[in-house]
Formats: C-alpha cells, structure tokens, sequence
C-alpha cells in the first residue's frame, strides 16, 4: 500500500490487518516501486498524489514491466479525467477519498477475485488440506480454523512444498518489512501449526534446517 498521508494510511493499515490481510506500507512512489521488485504481492492500494514518483507513474511502471498484479487507486480529486487517467493507465479500479470502509473492502475483493479463482483455493499435501477461504485446516482426522498468522505462514509453505524458506523472508513476507516483530515470533507460529498437525495425525512435517530456515516435508 502506499499512501502519504501518515493518519490515512495508518488507519487502512489497521482496517486491512483486521480483515487478514497482511500489509506493507509506503509513503511514496519510489518505494512502492521498490517494494513491488523484491516482493510478490496479491494486490496494491496506490494513491495518486504522492512524493518521488507519483501514482500515476508508478501504475504506468508497473504495467511496462508485465506485471499484472490488481491495483487500487486513491485519491482525494473526484474529477472524472483523474480517473480516466488511472484507468487509462491499468489501473483495476478507482476509489475517491473520503470512502467507507466497506466499500473499500468490497472493491479490494472484486479486484483480486480473478486472480484469487486462478490459484487454487485449497491447498493438498499428504493427508493435509488448507481452504484458502476459510483458513480451515484438516485431515480424515479432524479440522482446526487457523489464525491469521498461522494460516499464512502454513499457505506459504504449502505453495512451495519442499523448498527452504528462510525464516528472515517468513518474517518479512507475513509480519512485513517495517514489523518490529523478533525473528523468534516465526518459531513461535512454527510451533503452533506442528502442534495442531500433530493433533490432526497429519503425514506431512515442517521440518526445520538449522540455520537456514524451514521446509514442508512428508513423513518418512
């Protein structure tokens, strides 16, 4: 998300979490464009009116480089050229501030709808499946629904079986980059998802490798 009014974007930060959504957050245009090279996001909220680059140039960026990610414009102005332009651009869809929250919300769902059908929205592995919707967790044995937290650090690990993933990018992919989050709390959420894979006689492990990071593997 980036936004450079620090309440406003404080407040859709607060909102967004509260939805399970995880966020990272910018207050300008060079580094949402900075953000968006080194990371794999499902959506970004973008506004228009900011400092270094502006939304409208990061949008166009953006497209130039192939990337189609669903991207949500803000901006205080309700001229219908503003919006032309964002749209024009390859914007998905346009919000005037200020705006209700849960037209927010609805309009962050419609945008990434499309892309949300075309991955799949449960995930298979052994005997475990994860349903991406619901966050449930289950097995012949049993179900438990996950937190936020733990659903995305075990949906991360069920979308590239048996690849490391270092427990640095979990913490920066889930808690985000800013987070004031100890790199600890990963072997903390670590710890609850074996616990209730162990309680649902799972036969697939989160294995760890010392000093390296963590990998989703089937019980030998």
């Amino acid at each position: 998300m980036a936004e450079d009014e620090k309440a406003l974007s404080k407040a859709l930060v607060t909102i967004l979490e509260r939805n399970n959504y995880s966020v990272d957050a910018v207050d300008d245009g060079q580094a949402a464009l900075d953000y968006l090279e080194a990371d794999n996001y499902d959506g970004v909220i973008l506004d228009i009116m900011m400092p270094k680059v502006d939304g409208i140039t990061v949008l166009k960026t953006i497209r130039s480089r192939g990337n189609r990610i669903p991207i949500l414009m803000l901006t205080a102005k309700a001229e219908v050229d503003d919006k032309v332009l964002g749209l024009d651009a390859g914007a998905n869809d346009y919000l005037t501030k200020p705006f209700h929250t849960k037209e927010l919300l609805a309009r962050i769902r419609a945008m990434t709808r499309t892309q949300t059908v075309q991955t799949d929205s449960r995930l298979q592995m052994g005997n475990v499946t994860l349903d991406c919707a619901t966050f449930e967790l289950s097995t012949p044995a049993g179900s438990f629904r996950l937190a936020n937290k733990e659903f995305q650090v075990l949906e991360l690990l069920m979308r590239n079986p048996h690849s490391l993933i270092a427990s640095e990018r979990l913490l920066e992919k889930i808690w985000g980059y800013d987070s004031e989050a100890e790199i600890n709390v990963v072997w903390v959420y670590i710890s609850y998802l074996r616990k209730k894979l162990s309680a649902l006689h799972a036969n697939i492990q989160i294995k760890a490798t010392r000093n390296a990071g963590y990998s989703l593997e089937e019980l030998p």
